[in-house]
């Protein structure tokens, strides 16, 4: 019998892969499953990983996985609500910082065994970036 995983455990092992990717492009992680409660829709935000480039700048990192490809796949299920969420865990966790250093927001789409990297997915100006 083989034994499925749950969704949960395969976010995480996602983030796992996506992480070790990132690294091995010379990023380093700031923060991992960055989390506020509460938003502007009661429901807050959570950035998957927080990432410094080689240059300094700030990548806030969604991680997206499906199977396969089908519907999009993974890097079209980054919607305009998830990216509104994204943008607002952002500022907050930007505002805990004395100065704002240049960021973007950053897709890891891995769908099956493929991974795509796809910087500066969504545009950030909303915050100061």
């Amino acid at each position: 019998m083989v034994k499925r995983l749950s969704t949960k455990a395969l976010g995480d092992d996602a983030e796992t892969r996506a992480l070790e990717f990132l690294c091995r492009q010379g990023m380093r992680l700031d923060a991992r499953n960055y989390r506020v409660a509460r938003g502007p829709h009661a429901r807050g935000g959570e950035i998957d990983l927080i990432m410094r480039a080689r240059d300094g700048t700030l990548v806030f990192v969604e991680v997206r996985t499906r199977k396969a490809d089908a519907h999009g796949g993974a890097a079209a299920s980054v919607a305009p609500t998830k990216q509104r969420r994204l943008i607002f865990a952002a500022s907050h966790y930007l505002s805990r910082l004395a100065t704002v250093p240049p960021c973007r927001f950053d897709v890891v789409a891995i769908d099956g065994d493929r991974i795509e990297w796809l910087p500066a997915a969504f545009d950030c100006s909303a915050i100061s970036c």
